[in-house]
C-alpha cells in the first residue's frame, strides 16, 4: 500500500472504529472464482467508506480453507491486491483482516500466508478445537499470535462456534498481540462476558471491541459499559463492527457508524429515528440471515442482496445444496419493500461499471 500501517497504527485505527465488511465469495455458475466480481466487491466496500475488509471468514465460506478447494490463497491475494490499488489511488490505508481456522498447524500456516500477503491481523476461529480446554486454546492462540496480531472471534454456535468462558476471554485479552475482538455470540450475556473480561484484564483502552452481533448492531454500537474493576470503574464501548450484514448496503452502514460516533463525541442523547433504524436493520437481518431456519440460508441471503445490485452474478455457493431456505425469498422481498432507506442502491448503480472494469 502507499503508506503501510505499522502494528501500532493498526491498533490505533481499530480503536478509532470502522466498518469492516465480512467479504463474500463471488462465484460463476460453474462455482469457480469470479475474479471480476470478487474485485468489484472489494472496490465497493472501500469506496463505500469501509476501513478495511475481512477475508476468509464465515461469509467468504469456510470451505475455502480446505486445501482440496484451493481458494484460500487466491482469494486473500486478490483482495490484498485490490486494496493496494485502492490505497494507491486514494491515499488511504485499508486494514486487511484474514480469517484463520483449523488446528494449530493449519492456523499457523494460514497466519504465515496472510502476513506475507500484507494482512495486518488474523480473525482467529476456534471452532476446530471444540473439545480443547482453556489452556490448550490459549496455547493455540499464542502460537498464531507469534505470526500475526490477533483479532479474537466469539462465533455463535449456530454457525460453527463454541461457548467460551469469561475466564478464557480474560486470559486471551492478556495476550500482548491481541489488537481487537469480534464479539458475535448473538447473546447479550456472552457479549457482556467479553466486555467484562477485557476490562478486568486491564486492556479496555488497548483492545478494540467490534460487534459481530448482526441481530443487535446499532444497539451494540450505542451501548456504553461502565464496569467495576477493583476500586475503580472502567468505561468500555464497541468501536465498530465486523459483520456479514455489513457485506451488503455498506455505504449506509458507514453512515450509521459515523452518526453513532458523532453522538458519542457530543455526549448527546440517542434520537428516536436511530432506534427505529436499529429495529429495521434487525428485521432485515432476520430475513437475509434466515433466522427462521437457524441461519442455514445466511450466505445465500447475503448473495441475493448483492445479486440484486449487480455486485454478484448469482447466489451460487461452493456447496450446491447451499441455497435460500423455503420462504426466505419472500422474507427478503418483504424487508426490501419495508425498508428502502437501509439500502445503498443508488450509490452502487452510480459506480458499478467502474468497479467491474
Amino acid at each position: 500500500m502507499t503508506d503501510p500501517l505499522g502494528p501500532d497504527d493498526v491498533r490505533d485505527a481499530l480503536r478509532r472504529g470502522m466498518v469492516i465488511p465480512a467479504h463474500p465469495l463471488a462465484l460463476t455458475a460453474a462455482r469457480r472464482l469470479d475474479e471480476q466480481h470478487q474485485r468489484a466487491l472489494t472496490r465497493y466496500y472501500l469506496a463505500a467508506g469501509a476501513g478495511g475488509v475481512a477475508v476468509g471468514v464465515h461469509t467468504t465460506q469456510f470451505a475455502i480453507h480446505d486445501a482440496s478447494v484451493g481458494l484460500y490463497e487466491p482469494v486473500l491475494e486478490l483482495a490484498a491486491t485490490t486494496a493496494r490499488e485502492h490505497a494507491a489511488s486514494t491515499g488511504t490505508s485499508p486494514i486487511l483482516i484474514a480469517g484463520i481456522v483449523g488446528p494449530t498447524r493449519q492456523a499457523v500456516a494460514e497466519a504465515d500466508l496472510a502476513a506475507r500477503l500484507g494482512y495486518q491481523a488474523g480473525l482467529l476461529s476456534l471452532a476446530a478445537l471444540a473439545d480443547a480446554d482453556d489452556s490448550a486454546l490459549l496455547e493455540h492462540c499464542a502460537a498464531v499470535a507469534e505470526i500475526i496480531p490477533l483479532f479474537g472471534f466469539y462465533l455463535q454456535p449456530a454457525v460453527g462456534g463454541r461457548r467460551l468462558s469469561r475466564s478464557f476471554w480474560r486470559r486471551f485479552a492478556a495476550l500482548e498481540r491481541v489488537v481487537a475482538i469480534k464479539v458475535a455470540p448473538f447473546n447479550r450475556y456472552q457479549t457482556l462476558d467479553v466486555v467484562r473480561a477485557v476490562a478486568e484484564a486491564g486492556r479496555a483502552g488497548d483492545i478494540a471491541l467490534y460487534t459481530g452481533n448482526d441481530d443487535h448492531i446499532v444497539a451494540d454500537l450505542l451501548q456504553h459499559y461502565r464496569l467495576p474493576v477493583g476500586d475503580s470503574a472502567v468505561d468500555v464501548h464497541f468501536a465498530g463492527g465486523l459483520l456479514g450484514q455489513w457485506a451488503v448496503w455498506t455505504r449506509c452502514a458507514v453512515e450509521t457508524l459515523a452518526e453513532v460516533q458523532q453522538l458519542r463525541a457530543a455526549g448527546a442523547g440517542v434520537p428516536i429515528a436511530l432506534l427505529h433504524h436499529a429495529t429495521a436493520l434487525t428485521d432485515a437481518n432476520a430475513a437475509l440471515f434466515d433466522v427462521d431456519h437457524n441461519f442455514v440460508g445466511c450466505i445465500p441471503g447475503i448473495h441475493e442482496a448483492l445479486r440484486r445490485q449487480g455486485l454478484l452474478r448469482g447466489r451460487w455457493c461452493l456447496d450446491p445444496e447451499e441455497e435460500l431456505s423455503p420462504g426466505q425469498l419472500d422474507a427478503i422481498d418483504r424487508v426490501y419493500a419495508a425498508y428502502p432507506d437501509l439500502r445503498d442502491d443508488a450509490f452502487v448503480a452510480e459506480h458499478l461499471d467502474e468497479w467491474l472494469r
